[in-house]
């Protein structure tokens, strides 16, 4: 079933708006939903003890999937300059590493002051609040404590009988139904939701993607399930916006706007999810222990993560 091309954007984000619900001053959001009791349960997903990254490297070099890399360079190192650390027999190698947070190639959790929807982000607080030495309201600094619950990987692409979905795939509710059905667990309270569409696949055929291919990514009508399973997290091997967006006029990435800034809904991008789904179909199960411990980065917006999937 193709999905209502009748549900507005604009009207979901009055209707899934959190704001206010856990308080004037609540900058959790969603996260909220993931309290002691769930990370408790979610420790019976815990089985063989298989590790599993969910993350890619940190790339270095400039492609049209990824046109602002990471930046690395060594401070010292063995080949030269190994005694230059100021230290009478200290013999060491540093090294240096920055990014660009947001975008199609690096791993990275969204904070909820990443997003704006005519001038204000989640919970009211105005666009203003980020400044221009960092964000002072909504930052990733709500994860200090990192995330642990129980994670669920609805791959879309293995439910539906292909390695990866087409570019610009849009997945509607239906077939995130059907995911569901295929997974054999039901989405509950607290819980974070790993959608896959294939595309480490596609990357492992094509090499580095170009945006302008498309990429797959959910139908805002996803967006009020969601919202009802009271999910604490939604990730994505994507950015969980299809692309080219589907949005009218503002209403450009919707799961973003309204994911993010009415529902306070966290958001991870471009999971690397191709490991996750051999360790699924090996164990026969499409649940796990999810573990993530972003930097502690004061004013951010945002942060590279390297996501855990305990088998």
């Amino acid at each position: 079933m193709p999905p209502d091309a009748s549900v507005h954007p604009a009207d979901l984000f009055g209707a899934l708006k959190n704001w206010g619900r856990w308080g004037p001053d609540d900058e959790g959001g969603t996260l909220n939903h993931l309290g002691p009791s769930e990370r408790l349960a979610a420790l019976s997903t815990v089985r063989t003890g298989e590790t599993v990254s969910l993350a890619h490297d940190l790339a270095v070099v400039p492609t049209a999937e990824n046109p602002f890399p990471a930046h690395h360079h060594m401070l010292a190192a063995g080949d030269d300059g190994r005694h230059g650390n100021g230290i009478p027999g200290y013999e060491a190698s540093r090294d240096y590493v920055g990014c660009h947070v947001h975008g199609l190639g690096i791993t990275h959790v969204d904070a909820l002051c990443h997003m704006f929807v005519e001038g204000e982000m989640y919970n009211g607080v105005p666009a203003s609040a980020v400044r221009s030495d960092g964000a002072t309201a909504n930052t990733v600094m709500v994860l200090a404590d990192g995330i642990v619950g129980r994670g669920v990987f609805l791959d879309v692409a293995e439910a539906t009988g292909v390695d990866a979905l087409e570019p610009g795939t849009v997945v509607s509710l239906e077939q995130l139904r059907r995911t569901e059905e295929f997974a054999g667990t039901e989405i509950r309270r607290g819980d974070i939701v790993v959608v896959g569409t294939g595309r480490d696949s596609l990357r492992a055929e094509h090499g580095a993607l170009n945006p302008s291919r498309g990429m797959s990514g959910l139908h805002h009508e996803c967006l009020p399930w969601l919202h009802e399973r009271e999910i604490a997290v939604l990730g994505s091997d994507g950015i969980s916006d299809p692309m080219p967006g589907l949005g009218t006029d503002r209403w450009i990435f919707p799961i973003h706007q309204v994911g993010i800034v009415a529902m306070g809904l966290l958001l991870i991008d471009n999971l690397a999810l191709g490991g996750l789904r051999d360790a699924c179909r090996g164990q026969g199960r499409w649940e796990f222990l999810f573990t993530m411990a972003p930097l502690r980065i004061p004013g951010g917006t945002g942060c590279p993560v390297n996501p855990i999937a305990v088998l």
